[in-house]
């Protein structure tokens, strides 16, 4: 391994770099020397999802993405940029939080005696390439959900320790973001090992490399690189500024906390809950949505039986069903329930809203519900009714 000093720019105890294709490539590889399971975006089916690479060859060069609220549509690029494409549907909540867990197996031997086995999950480490700002933050969320507490969740630590963040600054927001309003992005401030910026300009496709931890430094030390030059830090700095500047989406400019706990009887939730479907789809995909249920299954003997844990959702009827019925029966309580914890409540439990403003409840909503349409509509139905 070279000394990093010879490999990039030292700047506040990181490095600064230049990577072209071949050396994110590189970068993929000495991952992967180290024992990583790489995971990054790929096309399939198309949509443009998260899964292992064995190369950077597969991450998305050309493609990108057209979103509109309950839409999505992948499409071909006039360039070749690998990262100009917006949240796709999966978040890595996938890979730390997965949808299905199986706890423990029992079975029952010949004489009635009954044996039980904890699983533990295999330990992987994970390095994930192309983390977004908003992803990232929301990451840094479920940290503090799943480990941050009293209570700890031993599978999601398996998982997230040690795992190696990389992080790209998006410079092409889509027509659903809104990272820019809840202060997640486009740029990236912290909580990463390495972060990218790439650039496709006159001086050629590359991307301005900088570390954010010690690991971070010795990696990018093992990956063919140059000195970071101005030209391209200048060039970076401007993608990411004109991001800023081109979200699809806002928030209103309130304390949304406080216009969640102020408007809890307004008209407006009689008018979006008449378009929610109650499925769910918006909790699925969220990156920071955490809730489980347990469900218990047996094979036909009835001698063997597995405890899973899977993904539930506020939306779902029986997900506050107590001895008498629901606590939230309705529509229009489940889709409150979920908008005022997301932007208010969340607050009083964690900390921070629960919102990173990537904009995947928006797009996947099969009927295009807009939390932030619906934001707006409950502020000025505030201010209608607090004006003289």
């Amino acid at each position: 391994m070279s000394d990093p000093e010879d490999t990039g720019r030292a700047f506040g105890g990181g490095i600064e770099a230049v990577l072209d294709r071949s050396g994110l490539d590189a970068l993929v590889q000495a991952l992967k020397r180290r024992g990583r399971t790489v995971i990054g975006p790929i096309v399939r089916d198309g949509a443009i999802v998260l899964d292992e690479l064995d190369s950077a060859a597969e991450l998305p060069f050309g493609w990108g993405v057209e979103l509109e609220a309950g839409r999505y549509r992948v499409r071909r690029r006039d360039d070749e940029a690998a990262f100009a494409h917006s949240a796709g549907p999966q978040s890595w909540k996938s890979f730390l939080h997965p949808e299905r867990v199986r706890q423990w197996s029992a079975d029952r031997g010949p004489g009635g005696e009954l044996t039980v086995r904890e699983d533990r999950p295999e330990p992987v480490s994970y390095a994930f390439l192309g983390v977004r700002p908003c992803d990232l933050r929301a990451i840094r969320i479920l940290d503090r959900v799943m480990s941050g507490g009293r209570y700890r969740d031993p599978a999601y630590l398996s998982r997230r320790t040690g795992a190696l963040l990389i992080a790209v600054e998006c410079t092409e927001p889509g027509a659903t973001c809104f990272c820019v309003s809840m202060g997640t992005g486009p740029a990236v401030d912290a909580g990463y090992d390495l972060a990218l910026t790439e650039v496709l300009d006159g001086g050629g496709h590359r991307f301005l490399c900088r570390s954010g931890t010690g690991e971070g430094a010795a990696i990018l030390a093992e990956v063919p690189c140059r000195v970071a030059d101005d030209a391209t830090r200048t060039a970076a700095a401007r993608e990411v500024r004109e991001a800023a500047g081109r979200m699809g989406r806002s928030m209103p400019p309130v304390d949304l906390r406080a216009l969640m706990r102020d408007t809890l009887e307004a008209d407006r939730w009689d008018d979006v809950t008449a378009r929610c479907l109650s499925c769910g789809n918006c909790t699925m995909v969220c990156p920071t949505c955490f809730c489980t249920t347990t469900e218990d299954v047996t094979d036909l003997t009835g001698d063997h039986a597995e405890r899973w844990r899977r993904w539930d959702s506020c939306y779902d009827l029986d997900f506050s069903l107590l001895h008498g019925g629901p606590v939230r029966a309705t529509p229009r309580s489940r889709y409150r329930q979920w908008l005022t914890h997301k932007l208010g409540t969340w607050h009083d439990q964690f900390d921070s809203s629960g919102c990173v403003g990537c904009g995947r409840c928006i797009v996947w909503c099969p009927t295009g519900i807009d939390l932030t349409e619906e934001a707006h509509a409950l502020h000025q139905e505030s201010v209608r009714e607090n004006t003289p």
